[in-house]
């Protein structure tokens, strides 16, 4: 439901967006989806959880409804994740996350918002040079790279704590509620059954050097991290 594509040049090993003309119409059909292996439909669900979160934590980060709605949304895919897990052929739980996906990159979350997508821009790299699992990838760093910039952008880390994964912030400081978000999304990643290592991929060794080097620093990021820094994240994530 979005004109848009990735793509990877293997011989320059670079993961790139790319962009085309807007559909006419989308069929979302829950049926074509009920043979995939359940370990892809968890995987492509983080995605959508991954680009909700890339859009939330971008600017401006003052109360705004695009950002209500992504709430809503970000919920919906928890909730319908963990059901997915119990009832893996329930296709009215597979309807709500492929309508959460749809949500996801239709466009509507992003009115108003300059997104993040720092996360994403990293991981394509590692899949360019690893040919890794897409929310595989991004389930091990979203966390590290959360830690590393959060408190850039603190007050919207705590209403994605309280609003997303109700996060009670009674009697605590704002960097303590921030952190116990990203550590319910860090403990909901291990409910899931998602890697949180690389090396739980299978990956051990790379160039991880050339990947930080080679990833598009975005500008939407609440922080804008430099080369090193990219390099220091993918370390902690082995």
């Amino acid at each position: 439901m979005n004109n848009g594509a990735v793509i990877t040049n293997e011989d320059l090993k670079q993961k790139s967006p790319l962009w085309g003309a807007f559909y006419d119409f989308a069929v979302l059909d829950v049926g074509y989806t009920m043979t995939m292996p359940l370990k892809q439909v968890i995987s492509g669900s983080f995605d959508t959880l991954s680009h909700c979160m890339e859009t939330y934590f971008g600017s401006p980060r003052e109360t705004n409804l695009s950002d209500e709605i992504n709430e809503a949304v970000m919920r919906n895919v928890i909730q319908n994740m963990r059901a997915t897990l119990k009832a893996p052929d329930d296709k009215f739980v597979r309807s709500e996350l492929i309508w959460a996906a749809a949500m996801g990159e239709n466009g509507i979350l992003k009115l108003g918002k300059v997104t993040d997508f720092q996360c994403h821009m990293l991981e394509h790299q590692l899949g360019a040079y690893t040919d890794c699992n897409h929310g595989f990838g991004l389930a091990v760093i979203h966390p590290v790279l959360y830690r590393h910039i959060y408190k850039n952008a603190v007050s919207q880390f705590v209403k994605f704590a309280v609003n997303v994964w109700g996060v009670d912030p009674n009697g605590k400081t704002e960097d303590e509620v921030a952190k116990e978000g990203i550590n319910a999304l860090a403990d909901f990643i291990k409910e899931m059954g998602l890697p949180t290592t690389f090396s739980e991929m299978g990956i051990t060794d790379t160039d991880w050097k050339s990947i930080a080097d080679s990833t598009i620093i975005t500008g939407g990021c609440c922080k804008k991290l430099n080369k090193e820094e990219l390099l220091d994240i993918l370390i902690e994530c082995k």
